[in-house]
């Protein structure tokens, strides 16, 4: 009969299986922005390219907001391949620390005493959920290179019209 402090060892994986669903709540809404990011982009990209088509000139403009777009474009789609390999090992991370939960019970029930599967198990989600962390720094590093790029195009193109907020003109 299991004893409370088998029970007790049971919930421990809860806590990280409760972490690991907000790490998935958060990365499925990080990734659907990631996409429809890129949907948005792609249709400015092919506004662009549609409008140098009916034209038949070529705008300098025109092409480095192409480039510009472009290379967004790719950053937008390499976070979404980030992101989605990582809710990849979210979702394993998730049930080997089920598996690691069912195997405390299931090993008690049945009386054997192989105390290293859960230890297994539980490192080898922890492991993951460790991995899907690094990769979440590297995919926020993307988006904020997005944005580098989104300003040096501003600044370089629309310096005039920015407004000046330098601290010796607040002052």
């Amino acid at each position: 009969m299991p004893t409370l402090s088998d029970l007790s060892a049971m919930i421990t994986p809860v806590v990280l299986i409760l972490a690991a669903g907000q790490l998935i709540l958060t990365t499925s809404q990080r990734l659907a922005r990631s996409v429809e990011r890129a949907r948005k982009l792609s249709e400015q990209f092919e506004e662009l390219v549609l409008k140098k088509e009916e034209t038949n000139s070529a705008v300098t403009d025109s092409a480095e907001k192409r480039e510009l777009l472009y290379k967004l474009l790719t950053r937008a789609a390499n976070r979404s391949r980030k992101l989605q390999q990582v809710m990849s090992l979210l979702y394993i991370a998730l049930s080997i620390f089920v598996a690691t939960s069912l195997s405390i019970g299931l090993l008690e029930v049945f009386g054997l005493l192989v105390i290293w599967v859960p230890v297994v198990l539980g490192l080898c989600g922890a492991g993951f959920l460790f991995y899907a962390t690094i990769l979440l720094i590297s995919e926020t590093r993307i988006a904020l290179g997005a944005i580098d790029i989104e300003m040096d195009y501003l600044v370089k193109n629309y310096s005039k019209e920015l407004p000046d907020v330098s601290p010796a003109k607040k002052a």
